[in-house]
């Protein structure tokens, strides 16, 4: 078995969560979800597990940090097929409660696009073609 990877984040509102990024395309994983929790698929290799925020409480050894004061715990950085597809999941994550983090980011090679979700968690889409990066004789 490969391993897999679960980023876990506390949200204040677990339902809300769930429209949020429903509204961004993802599937939920009904294996891992509950009233408290809900678990969405970025790939068969990583899951993105919300808890509400007594139950992440719960599995953690300190207090859980509010990115919503600035602070930020990570940024989870999601790759796309297409610059389209970058554009229209950061246009999906505006238009159903998320917000503004930075400009678009274009690189030639690379083209992303960040915002937060109602919680104040730091979000990333990007596309990258490997086979365009500048080589740099310096480096």
């Amino acid at each position: 078995m490969s391993t897999m990877l679960f980023v876990n984040l506390p949200v204040a509102d677990v339902m809300r969560s769930r429209a949020f990024f429903t509204s961004l395309g993802f599937r939920f994983d009904a294996l891992f979800c509950d009233q408290g929790t809900v678990c969405f698929e970025v790939n068969d290799g990583c899951r993105v597990v919300l808890h509400g925020a007594q139950r992440f409480a719960g599995y953690t050894a300190g207090s859980i940090a509010d990115p919503r004061n600035g602070g930020r715990e990570t940024l989870v950085a999601l790759s796309a097929p297409s610059r389209d597809e970058v554009d229209r999941r950061a246009d999906a994550a505006l238009a159903n409660g998320g917000t503004h983090l930075r400009d678009a980011e274009d690189l030639g090679f690379m083209y992303c696009r960040s915002f937060c979700d109602p919680d104040g968690h730091a979000w990333e889409v990007m596309w990258m073609d490997p086979s365009q990066i500048p080589q740099d004789s310096e480096v």
